[in-house]
């Protein structure tokens, strides 16, 4: 049987953030490539993609990550926002194993704002912290629960040979059901959008925070 989604609440911590302090230097010569569109400066279309996304569970529209991208061209950003409050709170996957394939999404893109959002996300929805470590740090996360691993594997098999094998699709189909597979799919491959989004502008966590992964 699929399993069912529970809604995670939203973290208040940032614990599963906090890095060394040899490794947590933010990169100083990087600067997002697009400007921050002023609240008066907005078109019609950009107020109510604002709009969208402040009345929907993510909370109040903040000028930073994927959502200062989308707004640059809302029309497309409408639909993309609309398919990742999908992702991201309407699927039958559950929130532990959505967010830590986020996490596995986030570090094989080193997407640094990605990884800063849904870290504690992560680690309130039950991921464990020692996983959330060796995530970061680039390791497989030999203490993750069975089903973590599972993703894990299936995630880095898909990455490495752009196929799953029959053995990890049976694996995870079994878990998932078809329904759930598909929305998994969706999942990676809505996360891997916003990294491409946030590393190609250079959209990091805000002014303060540390960097997860070191910036050439």
């Amino acid at each position: 049987m699929p399993v069912k989604r529970k809604t995670a609440k939203k973290p208040t911590g940032k614990s599963a953030n906090k890095l060394p302090k040899k490794t947590a230097k933010r990169a100083k010569t990087l600067a997002s490539r697009l400007p921050v569109i002023p609240e008066d400066k907005m078109s019609p279309a950009q107020r109510d993609l604002v709009a969208a996304i402040s009345s929907g569970p993510r909370g109040a529209y903040r000028p930073q990550g994927p959502f200062a991208v989308f707004l640059q061209s809302p029309e497309y950003g409408n639909l993309a926002q609309q398919l990742g409050a999908h992702c991201r709170y309407k699927t039958v996957i559950p929130p532990r194993l959505s967010e830590f394939a986020i996490l596995v999404t986030a570090r094989l893109w080193r997407a640094q704002y990605e990884w800063f959002a849904h870290a504690p996300i992560a680690e309130k929805a039950g991921v464990k912290k020692q996983t959330i470590a060796d995530l970061r740090a680039g390791r497989k996360p030999t203490k993750a629960a069975g089903d973590e691993k599972l993703v894990y594997a299936v995630i880095h098999e898909l990455y490495a040979t752009k196929r799953v094998s029959p053995a990890n699709y049976a694996k995870l189909q079994k878990l998932f059901g078809d329904a759930g597979m598909v929305e998994f799919v969706g999942i990676l491959g809505y996360y891997a959008l916003v990294a491409m989004s946030l590393n190609v502008f250079q959209m990091l966590p805000p002014e303060g925070e540390t960097l997860a992964f070191p910036e050439k």
